[in-house]
């Protein structure tokens, strides 16, 4: 398997766990959170302001106008003109780059997919499931409170289309972008899995 593997998921869906267990299959790098962690060293800036910049973005125009103002609220166009939270992007593009140069992975999220569309070669999967199912892995795995956990999917999903939207210009949800669409409540996991693996071999 010579391909890097992308990952775009529905909160809840299970995609981060279904991304690393395909790494593990194929024995190759797997890459989520790292990548923040990796970039915040690199550039200079702190972790929190990753964090903040991917999960602030909950409403497009909102988004889209705070992208020139920093996590203090202040304007900030220092390099080339380039937000805060632009720079950010770049620099965490410049990591996603970075470890698909090294070698086939798995990378969950991040628009690795647009990064990557035009540097390797690369395998977009798309992983989505019913709000009843959601709902429970929100509620048993990710131990959301069962008053909020509706209210926090719809919200991170958002949050994730309106990301996706202002960096690369197209619908996160639009299944057309992806090689492949799974649904991760029609199965158990380790059979999705195995099906994905068959096909990527």
């Amino acid at each position: 398997m010579d391909k890097v593997i992308t990952i775009g998921r529905q909160y809840g869906s299970g995609g981060r766990d279904i991304g690393k267990a395909i790494a593990m299959e194929f024995g190759i790098p797997f890459y989520d959170n790292e990548l923040i962690s990796q970039a915040a060293k690199d550039s200079g800036f702190s972790e929190e302001s990753f964090v903040r910049a991917e999960n602030k973005a909950t409403n497009s125009l909102l988004y889209s106008l705070a992208m020139g103002i920093n996590i203090y609220g202040n304007q900030d166009f220092g390099l080339n003109n380039m937000s805060l939270d632009d720079r950010i992007f770049f620099a965490q593009s410049n990591i996603i780059r970075k470890v698909a140069k090294e070698g086939p992975c798995v990378i969950v999220g991040k628009c690795a997919d647009y990064v990557l569309k035009d540097s390797c070669e690369t395998f977009n999967l798309f992983i989505k499931a019913d709000m009843d199912f959601r709902l429970k892995r929100a509620i048993e795995v990710y131990g959301d409170s069962p008053d909020t956990a509706a209210e926090n999917i719809i919200k991170t999903d958002k949050a994730r289309a309106n990301y996706y939207k202002y960096h690369v210009g197209e619908r996160w949800n639009d299944l057309g972008n992806y090689d492949l669409v799974i649904r991760s409540d029609i199965a158990d996991f380790d059979t999705i899995v195995k099906g994905i693996v068959t096909i990527l071999e």
